[in-house]
């Protein structure tokens, strides 16, 4: 199972960035997917959730409106675009396999892109 975040960086408040996942070593159309990010001392926070055809999608309210998740099974690849960025969304993010409104297993994580959201 491999599971490998891109797209990360630093953005000003306000700014855009999308992230993408690639995954191998597994089925991934047949998993539910979610992302999770965690900032520097703080716990892992979901962030959001989409199922295995991409018909049901599930985001915390602290980015529901901003940030869209969305998934493309024949590419084996998730995505997560963010939008109208804060501060506050300055975490390590990753993806998850098998969750869909939950953190899920650590072990199922990929390695994580950062995310900086400063001026």
């Amino acid at each position: 199972v491999q599971l490998v975040e891109s797209g990360g960086g630093m953005v000003q408040p306000g700014g855009s960035l999308r992230l993408s996942c690639a995954a191998s070593g597994f089925t991934f159309s047949a998993y539910d997917m979610s992302w999770v990010r965690q900032a520097p001392g703080k716990g892992p926070e979901w962030v959001s959730g989409i199922d295995t055809g991409g018909g049901r999608t599930y985001a915390a309210d602290s980015v529901r409106g901003r940030f869209t998740i969305s998934r493309d099974n024949a590419k084996n690849t998730l995505y997560l675009q963010m939008n109208s960025l804060k501060p506050e969304d300055t975490a390590l993010y990753y993806c998850a396999r098998g969750t869909l409104r939950g953190v899920g297993t650590k072990a199922y994580w990929g390695q994580g892109t950062q995310v900086t959201v400063s001026s």
